[in-house]
């Protein structure tokens, strides 16, 4: 039975507008309250005395951005919780990562902030949007709290909600790196000066309803449901980058098909967008046929169709795209290169880049399009930082079985590479840099989609690399981008720098 206390989102505006016009006076605290402690209780009850209504804005599961294993109470029982308290007249969960919605919605006389907020006003941008819906609405801004706990403190330190190898790793990453360590190793990526450069792909997914087996070929049978196109391949990680530094240029090449520049310009802006178009170029297209996403499981995937251009592009193409990776290549701190073997990395740019990259960290992926050909020891003899997966490493060493930190020694010394990670999946992930080296277990073990989750890991650590920040942060922060990564339908959306700061903080509050 749910308490009376509970009411839905959607009917707070109307019930709130009348008791303001009743002459009631309305607080308004909003959080996660993830494990109700001594501080939550005392904050509650002062924001209680300032008014004659507490209402408390419950930020909903899905929304929460603390990182893996939180919430450790799923949202319905942490209303129950709070509703429980006397000094809690309402509670209301709320759809919404940030306070403003409930702002607008129950327009409070008082908004309470808990006073450690205080001291860090002006670098939050997320709390000063808040604080600026606070003006907006009239209500007025209180700090209160005068007994301060950390949930997430208490929660890594005497629950189990993290795999054992990642509160083992977190610890040990904590001790070394503290959470102002952390943020400021992230704040430092905003100067850098990037090229993403590489094959542009966009994504697209086609949604079916699964029928059945049809009756006299047996193939699958599927009626459409809809259909939505991403960033893919170096647009993708170009989108990830400017989460975090403003200074991205993106370098590929494409078709002329009157689809792609209007798709483009919602993502990237003239200034930003340094690709080369061609006529005679298929921009390229992986169609996804998938089924719908059911909560709590991976998406199910049927069967894809790509468009791939035959062959190496135009001579005259590649001329263009030799000169202008020379004129970007002069500005920048860093390239990102992104190879997946779809045609726009021929041998004389890739000599270029090599040669004249300030820092090169790569990707050379291996797929189905260029299986046994684009094999990063084959095709690279430069990269001062790269990412891979296993299946890449043991094309590039030629066997099955390996010695993986071994194999990886190896080819970062034949690379010539400060940093060097291997991705392994829910295994662990293995980070190389001259004789440190990191042993990082998988921070999300929930996947909806693991598409692009590789991608989304390459922009952090090569921005990492740039930053020349330990291997252990550089590891940490690919894998928090990654995490974020297999929690998105294939591209949807960008890596975010506020949900990657919170839950790295989060998982570093020890």
């Amino acid at each position: 039975m749910t308490p009376v206390k509970i009411i839905p989102f959607e009917a707070a505006a109307a019930l709130f507008a009348g008791l303001r016009q009743e002459g009631r006076r309305i607080v308004l605290c909003h959080g996660i309250f993830d494990l109700l402690h001594p501080g939550y209780i005392v904050h509650l009850e002062e924001a209680r005395a300032l008014g004659d209504v507490l209402v408390v804005s419950l930020t909903a599961d899905k929304f929460v951005n603390k990182g893996p294993g939180r919430p450790f109470c799923k949202e319905a029982l942490r209303a129950r919780t709070l509703a429980a308290l006397t000094c809690v007249d309402y509670v209301v969960v709320t759809p919404f990562s940030s306070a403003a919605a409930a702002l607008e919605a129950v327009r409070p006389h008082f908004y309470c902030l808990g006073k450690e907020y205080e001291r860090n006003l002006q670098k939050n941008d997320f709390l000063q949007k808040d604080l600026a819906t606070a003006a907006g609405v009239g209500a007025e801004v209180r700090y209160v709290g005068s007994v301060i706990f950390s949930a997430t403190r208490l929660l890594n330190h005497h629950f189990e909600h993290l795999p054992a190898g990642v509160k083992d790793f977190c610890h040990a990453l904590a001790r070394e790196f503290s959470m102002k360590d952390f943020r400021e190793a992230v704040e430092s990526l905003s100067g850098l000066r990037v090229l993403v450069m590489g094959d542009v792909i966009f994504d697209r997914y086609s949604f079916l309803k699964v029928q059945g087996l049809t009756s006299k070929n047996r193939i699958i049978s599927g009626r459409f449901l809809r259909e939505e196109t991403q960033c893919g391949g170096a647009l993708a990680v170009f989108r990830h980058v400017r989460q975090f530094t403003p200074h991205v240029r993106l370098l590929g090449l494409l078709g002329t098909e009157p689809w792609v520049d209007p798709f483009l310009r919602e993502h990237a802006a003239p200034e930003e967008d340094k690709c080369v178009r061609d006529p005679a170029f298929t921009t390229i297209i992986k169609q996804r046929y998938v089924e719908p996403l059911v909560e709590g499981k991976e998406m199910g995937k049927l069967f894809s169709v790509n468009y791939i251009h035959a062959g190496a592009p135009k001579a005259e193409a590649q001329a263009r795209l030799m000169e202008r990776a020379r004129q970007e290549m002069a500005g920048t701190d860093v390239v990102l290169l992104l190879d997946f073997g779809h045609g726009m990395m021929q041998a004389p740019l890739r000599d270029l880049v090599q040669d004249s990259a300030p820092l090169l960290a790569l990707n050379c992926q291996t797929n189905s399009n260029n299986h046994g050909f684009n094999i990063i020891s084959r095709q690279y003899r430069r990269a001062d930082a790269f990412t891979l997966d296993e299946q890449e490493l043991m094309l590039a060493c030629g066997h099955r079985h390996l010695d993986h930190k071994a194999e990886l020694k190896n080819l970062r010394q034949s690379l010539k590479s400060h940093y060097a990670w291997l991705t392994r999946g829910e295994v662990q992930t293995i980070g190389l840099c001259d004789e440190a080296e990191c042993l990082c277990p998988p921070l999300e073990t929930e996947v909806v989609d693991t598409i692009g989750a590789g991608d989304a890991f390459f922009s952090l650590a090569a921005l990492a690399a740039a930053r020349r920040l330990p291997v252990a942060l550089g590891t940490f922060l690919g894998q928090l981008a990654g995490a974020q990564a297999v929690k998105i339908v294939g591209n949807a959306r960008p890596i975010s720098k506020h949900t990657l700061l919170n839950s790295g903080s989060s998982l570093l509050n020890f």
